[in-house]
């Protein structure tokens, strides 16, 4: 976005467009009224992220129309917790979208991501965290991020995790994701200098509660330096993963 904006400017400044042209193309960028959704064109100026579309609750034919208006304005769209169907018409109006299955996520890209140095390790408690670790890991790459994904490594084998601290140890900031009782979190965050972002999942049996015993348990970690979002917000912790790489790429 703030490139296309020096590029209005420039095309101002050599007489290309005209203060008419300009200042119609501006009206835009606070954001668009589609009276169902007001698209923020002016997020990605202000936090360098452009919005991001959450598609669950959303009809089909409305990501599709926040979708093509998005792309339109040459901005790149990604969409979460979307399903086949919403990915399916939203080739029809974007057939270079590409649909990420396990992580429920489209994205149609229209200009460069820059790109950050350090790497953002996503690590799962058990396999059935994946659907949540690939929603984290897709969208951490989507904003410009080498990701290494560890999966599997719960505290039932601890041996798997021990046999990754390397990889622990050389990542920027680690995402942790985790059901049951979440105890990997705290495990984690005990043998790095790096901070962890904790993500409770459903995963798991009756007293679960839905995921809300493991956001507890992580809430309540005796580990310093663990930040820990919502039940099954991938997303989420993705988000703050990339704004701590992105600065520690800026600082190197």
């Amino acid at each position: 976005m703030e490139e296309k904006l020096r590029e209005l400017l420039e095309k101002l400044r050599t007489g290309k467009l005209t203060t008419e042209d300009v200042m119609l193309k501006l009206k835009k960028l606070p954001y668009e009224n589609l009276d169902f959704a007001k698209i923020d064109n002016h997020r990605a100026l202000r936090r360098g992220i452009p919005e991001v579309i959450y598609c669950q609750g959303k009809t089909t034919s409305q990501v599709v129309e926040i979708a093509r208006h998005m792309a339109k304005n040459g901005s790149n769209v990604i969409g979460t917790r979307a399903d086949l169907k919403t990915f399916h018409d939203v080739q029809m109006i974007a057939p270079d979208a590409k649909y990420y299955e396990d992580a429920r996520i489209f994205a149609i890209i229209r200009e460069k991501v820059p790109q950050n140095t350090g790497t953002i390790a996503v690590v799962t408690a058990g396999t059935s965290d994946i659907p949540v670790a690939e929603e984290a890991a897709v969208t951490a790459e989507l904003f410009g991020n080498p990701v290494e994904r560890l999966y599997d490594v719960g505290v039932a084998g601890i041996h798997r995790l021990l046999m990754n601290v390397n990889a622990l140890q050389s990542a920027t900031v680690i995402v942790v994701v985790a059901g049951m009782e979440g105890a990997l979190a705290s495990v984690v965050g005990g043998l790095v200098d790096k901070p962890v972002v904790a993500v409770p999942t459903s995963v798991g049996y009756g007293a679960n509660f839905g995921g809300l015993s493991a956001l507890l348990a992580m809430l309540n970690s005796c580990a310093g330096g663990i930040s820990v979002v919502n039940i099954d917000n991938g997303f989420g912790a993705a988000y703050v993963a990339h704004q701590i790489n992105r600065l520690a790429n800026k600082e190197e």
